[in-house]
């Protein structure tokens, strides 16, 4: 699937494009799933032309599950048949994940987790690394109470995982819908809106310690129930840089691929998936992501 200019989700169309080359240090990488992000119908949108050049035509896409179809010079990292995934996200946008073959950097490619299944792997890079990155950016430990807002999403669902790996209490803000959801991943659920701060307070009087934004526009609830000296994070909100928080993008990594492949390996992190669609469904998806009600992860099937 791809696009000859920004644009909306009709200008994406199925065709036939050359095969990627592959690099020194890159594998070229057969896709059988691959995950659906906001990102990606924001970047078709033109929305991040400030930050990244584009090559058209270009395939969206950044999270890949697959299996590794061909060796660059000098990686001995990786096997042709090897089963992996990968953030692949690239310097330039241009050739992404929505397709038969895509290539990576091994900076951001690892082994698949035996213990999750393709659609989930499919669904894990840019989600799980957030996750994971932002609550390392917080030093989170066992003695941490941890807020996640948006927790029902696909980043926030990973990181009360995560968070709960680590030992620390979680606190997840999701509508009453998602509380069930939420209560079978570890974490404590409250609702959003009115009432969110008593809700909150009423679990950890003293404040959290750390609070971990995926939703954006929470920075006044995040800053009502911080406790002294607390820490927090957003990957929505740049304006919790004047409140004394951190705001970053994810980068790729196959040392935390590596390290949330382990957490599946022990039992520890899933990957939530609320539906898997034929690589045709790509518009559909990018419809149902904008929508910001998905529970969990979007996922493309490019081949089995």
């Amino acid at each position: 699937m791809a696009y000859d200019a920004y644009g909306s989700d009709d200008g994406l169309t199925l065709r036939q494009l050359p095969d990627p080359k592959v690099g020194p240090g890159e594998v070229r990488i057969r896709v059988r799933r691959a995950g659906v992000n906001p990102v990606d119908w924001k970047v078709m949108s033109g929305g991040l032309d400030g930050l990244m050049d584009a090559v058209f035509p270009v395939i969206p896409g950044w999270d890949v599950a697959g299996t590794v179809e061909t060796v660059g010079i000098d990686t001995p990292e990786f096997a042709v048949g090897d089963e992996v995934v990968a953030y692949a996200r690239k310097d330039v946008v241009h050739g992404g994940t929505f397709a038969e073959l895509v290539t990576m950097s091994v900076r951001g490619v690892a082994l698949k987790s035996t213990a999750l299944s393709w659609d989930e792997a499919g669904g894990l890079p840019l989600a799980g690394l957030t996750a994971l990155q932002t609550l390392d950016r917080l030093s989170v430990t066992s003695s941490d109470t941890v807020l996640v807002h948006g927790g029902a999403g696909g980043v926030g669902a990973l990181a009360v995982q995560i968070a709960r790996a680590r030992g620390a209490r979680v606190i997840a803000t999701a509508s009453p819908a998602n509380h069930e959801f939420l209560a079978a991943l570890g974490s404590t659920p409250v609702a959003y809106g009115e009432g969110a701060v008593a809700g909150i307070r009423e679990i950890a009087p003293d404040g959290v310690d750390v609070v971990v934004d995926f939703v954006g526009g929470v920075r006044d609830l995040t800053m009502a129930v911080l406790a002294a000296g607390g820490r927090h994070a957003s990957v929505a909100d740049a304006s919790v840089l004047e409140t004394g928080g951190s705001w970053f993008w994810v980068r790729p990594s196959a040392e935390g691929l590596t390290e949330l492949g382990r957490l599946a390996d022990a039992g520890q992190l899933r990957v939530p998936v609320a539906d898997v669609l034929p690589l045709d469904e790509v518009p559909a998806a990018f419809a149902r992501s904008r929508g910001g009600h998905v529970r969990g992860k979007l996922v493309i099937s490019i081949s089995d």
